[in-house]
């Protein structure tokens, strides 16, 4: 129910399967504690108070998938990495997107 609810407000879809095939890259934002309790597969753990000192880090040209628990923060990860010149995508938590790259 939710999905539906998001495509009527989003006004798009993203195919993060797609995304990650040609090169994105998956930020969970977690803590490193939850992190290793479970992860995506090649995703890097950058918590969020840790992202703005990170980003000079990471690849400007590669689309960024931010993911979480819940998404609160993937949310407000994809804000600040799009005020920094990212594609950013919210990916929201690890599990559902983790399920739809699986798809």
């Amino acid at each position: 129910m939710f999905d539906r609810i998001k495509k009527l407000f989003s006004g798009k879809t993203v195919n993060f399967k797609e995304l990650v095939k040609n090169g994105a890259q998956i930020v969970d934002v977690r803590t490193p504690a939850e992190f290793s309790s479970g992860s995506i597969r090649n995703s890097k753990n950058i918590p969020l108070q840790e992202l703005v000192a990170e980003m000079k880090k990471m690849d400007l040209k590669k689309p960024v998938i931010t993911c979480c628990a819940s998404g609160m923060r993937s949310s407000s990860a994809k804000v600040l990495l799009e005020q920094n010149g990212f594609e950013a995508y919210n990916g929201g938590g690890w599990l559902s997107l983790q399920k739809k790259l699986n798809q």
